[in-house]
């Protein structure tokens, strides 16, 4: 009976559409450069119907398998895909909202092998599932949630410092819409840690411990906060006590509304969703120089070729990964920047083959942190994409290879050699337990582990093995 089902089930898997290459243009319908389409899922494929609409997405890899998995937003539900063979991917189930409520907004986060999902729906409040439970799926199923956080109702989007295990919910109807900042030491039961009304209601935000250029900052934990029509650096090593350090303002202001640092922390790529709309000009990314915390300021400006709203955008090594509506994702590299105060354009995926006009259609997220290099894209009438850039561009770019563990195995220490800047690491045992998160240093102390395999995550992202011995 189990080989029946699971016959069954990849059977089912199989209808997305199939791995196609970028070439003179086109993916099948999509407009396309550099950038090859994998595999695509329509709502109906994902647990949803026609009237599904799509918001976030994320993603998670299993440290104990090396296995992919995508997680997307709908409006009735999170559904999870293993996207570890992304031109085959397999649907695994769903996760209702509370109360079967439903939302075109829909954001969701990783941290410790849970996933933590809100919605603007009232009363909705924290949803934390435990992925590990994905590992053992053999036919698509209606998950129950592991357990759900009250404190709020509505919340906008959710972010989260992986180096240091608070999440931070934003655009609740707590602290004037500001952070509302959970402890996630114990993941599947969070405890309130502080809110920030200061600086009002923040829509989006990016939360590190900063090793970037400026000495005066440098150790801190901060929040880079996009509030609606500033942006706001807020200290929050002290949870106690949070204190703002700048604030950015810019001409033409529409929406302030997503941002995220360069690599060396020099710069802060940020997306207003609705200049475009208020002033008529093309697609715009703003690039705020960081390089002095208490005084950021302009350092310039990438127009796109479209008309298309950018919406969320992230950085993976030199490049900006940007989820631009009607435009689809646009890969913009960033290295550049200092010499010439704008980005290039590098390859694009357009999940919205119709037309580039400013409306919210189209692309809403992109994932591009998997090891393997595969991207996910949310697309709020289409479902979910699959994407690699393709061999050209791949070849531009650092992925999982460009991160060395040595020595390996190790007695008393190893080191990370990687083209990357190493945030984070922390070391997995073989069930997948933290075992210990290291701060940013030259070597990695393992001497007091016992011996035995580990798997070493990297910038919450790549995972190698390591046998201590």
């Amino acid at each position: 009976m189990k080989r029946i089902l699971l016959f069954g089930f990849l059977v089912a898997a199989s209808f997305s559409q199939a791995q196609t290459p970028c070439t003179n243009g086109f993916a099948g319908i999509y407009p396309c450069n550099n950038v090859d389409l994998m595999a695509h899922l329509d709502f109906p494929q994902i647990g949803g119907n026609n009237s599904t609409r799509g918001s976030g997405c994320w993603g998670w890899t299993d440290p104990l398998t090396n296995k992919e998995y995508a997680l997307m937003g709908c409006s009735t539900h999170t559904a999870f895909v293993d996207i570890t063979n992304p031109s085959a991917p397999i649907y695994l189930g769903k996760l209702n909202a509370n109360n079967n409520s439903s939302s075109i907004w829909r954001e969701l986060t990783v941290y410790n092998n849970h996933a933590y999902i809100v919605s603007e729906t009232s009363g909705h409040g924290l949803q934390i599932f435990d992925l590990t439970r994905l590992r053992n799926v053999t036919t698509p199923q209606t998950f129950t949630v592991d357990n759900r956080y009250t404190g709020f109702g509505n919340c906008h989007t959710v972010s989260i410092n992986p180096a240091t295990g608070f999440l931070y919910c934003d655009g609740t109807s707590t602290f004037n819409g500001g952070p509302h900042v959970l402890d996630l030491q114990d993941p599947l039961n969070p405890t309130f840690s502080f809110g920030y009304a200061v600086e009002e209601y923040t829509h989006d935000a990016q939360i590190i411990v900063y090793d970037g250029p400026d000495p005066d900052h440098q150790g801190k934990e901060l929040f880079i906060g996009a509030n609606e029509t500033k942006v706001v650096i807020v200290d929050v090593t002290d949870k106690q006590n949070p204190t703002t350090i700048s604030t950015f303002f810019y001409s033409n202001t529409g929406y302030t509304h997503q941002g995220w640092l360069t690599s060396d922390k020099k710069y802060w790529i940020l997306g207003d969703e609705l200049d475009e709309i208020d002033f008529g000009f093309n697609s715009k990314s703003i690039i705020i120089d960081m390089t002095d915390l208490d005084n950021p300021v302009l350092k310039g400006e990438y127009t796109g070729a479209t008309e298309a709203i950018d919406h969320n955008g992230f950085v993976r090594g030199n490049e900006f990964f940007l989820a631009n509506y009607t435009a689809g994702l646009r890969i913009l590299n960033t290295a550049s920047i200092e010499s010439t105060n704008t980005m290039t354009e590098k390859g694009f995926f357009d999940t919205f083959p119709d037309d580039d006009s400013a409306q919210f259609n189209g692309a809403w997220n992109n994932y591009p942190f998997f090891p393997s290099g595969t991207i996910i894209i949310s697309d709020i009438d289409s479902g979910l994409f699959i994407v690699r850039k393709n061999a050209l561009l791949a070849s531009e770019t650092f992925i999982a290879d460009d991160y060395k563990i040595y020595p390996n195995p190790a007695s008393n220490y190893f080191k990370v050699n990687s083209g990357i800047a190493v945030e984070s690491v922390i070391l997995y045992d073989l069930l997948g337990k933290a075992v210990k998160a290291f701060n940013k240093s030259e070597s990695y102390d393992v001497s007091d582990v016992q011996k035995g395999l580990y798997f070493v995550k990297i910038n919450n992202d790549f995972t190698k093995k390591l046998l201590v011995r």
